[in-house]
């Protein structure tokens, strides 16, 4: 029964967390379109730095109770390192994607339009499609790497990184299936035609599959950080913490240490 409460906690974190991160993105590309006067890279650049800017305090906020993974390519990697439980990676994905369908229908009706719609901007091409390869293999070849030795940094990093992303890759850097397949039903500057959504969706796992592998051979030591994706996340580890104590197994996975100390006994 604490298992099942365990994950249904971590699953209303990551639908929530993926809910704000979609009215963020769908919202921003709104409100950039018109007031952006047709201008694209102002509209582009607005959609990029509300996004950024989301994603720290989102990780920040929900990361300690889910890892706060937002993505189920993210998820499927974290969970091949021994992460994630794979008996948990299908709670996780079912709330990410209802939490993306959430988010798009929240920033739909913030701004008077209908609760969903389907998507007419294109996005097709081998171009586009390498580019959300690229994309998804940085952003997890970025998590792997900061969480090897800087857990807190990682909502930095992330955010920091799909910032550039947005700019340098083609695509503009989906590299999360769910949030492609959210966007597909928005209409607005920040859509994606369904058609080239399952295009999109194969290279992002494709790049998440490739960066994993680099980085399982480049740090063989890694899943035994996997458990902090993207940040130190497990209750049962604060639970003790809030003893003062990390001795179980669960703690030292989320890589939590303590030492007692005479003088605050």
């Amino acid at each position: 029964m604490a298992e099942f409460v365990t994950l249904t906690r971590k699953a209303a974190s990551e639908a929530t967390g993926t809910a704000f991160l979609l009215a963020t993105v769908i919202g921003s590309g709104i409100m950039g379109e018109r007031l952006s006067g047709g201008n694209v890279a102002i509209a582009l650049l607005a959609n990029t730095l509300a996004t950024g800017a989301a994603l720290v305090a989102l990780i920040l906020t929900f990361g300690p109770i889910s890892g706060a993974h937002f993505n189920p390519a993210v998820t499927l990697a974290d969970a091949s390192q021994g992460g994630v439980l794979w008996r948990e990676v299908p709670a996780y994905i079912a709330a990410q994607v209802i939490g993306a369908f959430l988010g798009v229908a929240v920033a739909h009706l913030m701004f008077g339009a209908p609760l969903f719609s389907v998507s007419n901007h294109m996005r097709s091409g081998a171009a586009q499609m390498f580019s959300e390869f690229v994309a998804t293999f940085g952003l997890l070849s970025v998590i792997w790497g900061v969480t090897r030795r800087r857990s807190d940094a990682a909502p930095f990093a992330v955010g920091a990184y799909i910032t550039a992303a947005y700019w340098f890759t083609a695509s503009t850097s989906f590299a999360n299936p769910a949030v492609t397949l959210a966007r597909a039903f928005s209409n607005t500057f920040a859509g994606i035609r369904p058609a080239d959504a399952p295009g999109f969706i194969l290279a992002q796992l494709l790049g998440a599959v490739a960066a994993t592998l680099l980085f399982r051979r480049l740090a063989p030591a890694l899943p035994e950080r996997a458990p902090a994706v993207i940040i130190a996340h497990d209750e049962a580890a604060f639970l003790s913490a809030s003893e003062g104590k990390a001795d179980g197994p669960l703690a030292e996975r989320a890589g939590f240490r303590f030492t007692e100390r005479e003088d605050i006994r």
